[in-house]
C-alpha cells in the first residue's frame, strides 16, 4: 500500500478501534489531512517529506495568518499519523520530529465577571422566548456551562442517567481523552434543573439524552446551542461562547476560594498544570497573595 490517502485512512480506522480516539479525534486527523492535500496534491507516502509539511506550515502562517496554537495543532495531527506509519513499517522516520512546535502565547483566559455571568443569566430568564419549553432549555444551559464548567459536546451529550438531582451530581462519561468525572450540581443549578425536567415531563419527552429537541423527542443538535448564544449574545450585548463559560467557571470557582487540586478534577483535567492558568486570571486570589510579603517597614 503507497496510496497516501488509503494509508491515512487505514490510520483513522486503527485510531478508532485499537486507539480509542473518539469520532471527534479522527474528524481532528481528516480535516488536517484534507488541508494539507488540497495545498500540496500528493499521491505516495515518501512525497510527504519534512520540506513539503514546512512549506505548508509557512503557507499557513504567511497567508492565512494561523496562530502559534492552530499550527502545533496542524502538526501534532500530522505526527501522530507519521509515527503510525514509521510503527507500521511504511516508513523509517518521522519528518515532524525534526521540525519544532511554536511556543504559545502565555495569555490570560477571557472570561466573564461575576456581573457578566449574573447579568447573562438575567437576560436569559427575561428573554421573550415564545415556546416556555425553549425558555427552560436555554436557562438550564447556560446554568449547566457556568455552573459545571463543561465541554459543549459534553453538554450535548449527557444523559439522563448522568444527572441525579437526589444526590445533586453531574457525571460526565467519556469527556475529552475518553475520561469520566463527577461535578457536584450548585443548589443555584439545582433550580434550572429542575424546572426544565418538569417541562420535559410535561411534554411527554423520553429521548434518553437529557437535553432534547423541542419540537421531536431526539437529542438536541449543536447547531440549538450556538442560535441561543448568538440570540441572547446580540440582545444582551455580552459577547460569550460555550469555551468562555467554561473559562468563567473556573476562574469564578478559583475567586470563590475552590482548592485547585479539586477544580482541576471538575474540569477533566490531566495535568494540574492546566488549571493553574486561570490563577492568573483571578484578581482575588492575587490580591490575597500580595498581602503575604514580609516586608513590614
Amino acid at each position: 500500500m503507497s496510496n497516501i490517502t488509503d494509508i491515512h485512512a487505514r490510520f483513522c480506522q486503527h485510531s478508532l478501534a485499537f486507539k480509542g480516539n473518539t469520532p471527534r479525534t479522527i474528524y481532528w486527523f481528516q480535516t488536517d489531512f484534507r488541508m494539507f492535500l488540497k495545498y500540496k496534491p500528493i499521491t505516495e507516502l515518501k512525497e510527504l517529506t519534512q520540506e513539503a509539511i514546512e512549506d505548508w506550515i509557512l503557507y499557513g502562517k504567511l497567508e492565512r495568518n494561523w496562530k502559534a496554537h492552530t499550527i502545533r495543532k496542524r502538526l501534532q495531527s500530522m505526527g501522530i499519523f507519521l509515527k503510525w506509519c514509521v510503527l507500521q513499517g511504511y516508513i523509517t522516520e518521522n519528518p515532524c520530529d525534526r521540525i519544532p512546535l511554536p511556543r504559545l502565547p502565555k495569555q490570560i483566559p477571557k472570561h466573564l465577571t461575576a456581573e457578566e455571568a449574573e447579568n447573562l443569566m438575567a437576560w436569559t430568564r427575561n428573554f421573550p422566548f415564545v415556546y416556555k419549553f425553549d425558555k427552560k432549555r436555554a436557562i438550564a444551559i447556560l446554568g449547566t456551562f457556568l455552573y459545571t464548567g463543561i465541554r459543549k459536546a459534553e453538554l450535548v451529550n449527557l444523559k439522563m442517567e448522568d444527572v441525579n438531582l437526589k444526590e445533586r451530581t453531574l457525571y460526565v462519561r467519556d469527556g475529552k481523552c475518553m475520561k469520566d468525572r463527577m461535578i457536584p450540581i450548585h443548589s443555584k443549578l439545582m433550580i434550572y434543573l429542575e424546572d426544565y425536567l418538569k417541562e420535559r415531563k410535561r411534554l411527554n419527552k423520553c429521548c434518553p439524552y437529557f437535553f432534547t429537541a423541542m419540537r421531536q423527542d431526539s437529542k438536541m443538535g449543536d447547531p440549538v446551542v450556538k442560535r441561543l448564544i448568538n440570540k441572547i449574545s446580540k440582545k444582551s450585548g455580552i459577547k460569550f461562547y460555550p469555551h468562555l463559560l467554561r473559562h468563567t467557571f473556573a476562574t469564578l470557582m478559583l475567586e470563590g476560594g475552590c482548592n485547585i487540586y479539586a477544580l482541576s478534577r471538575m474540569m477533566g483535567h490531566s495535568d494540574i498544570k492546566t488549571t493553574t492558568i486561570y490563577l492568573a486570571a483571578t484578581k482575588t486570589h492575587l490580591e490575597s497573595q500580595i498581602e503575604k510579603h514580609s516586608l513590614m517597614a
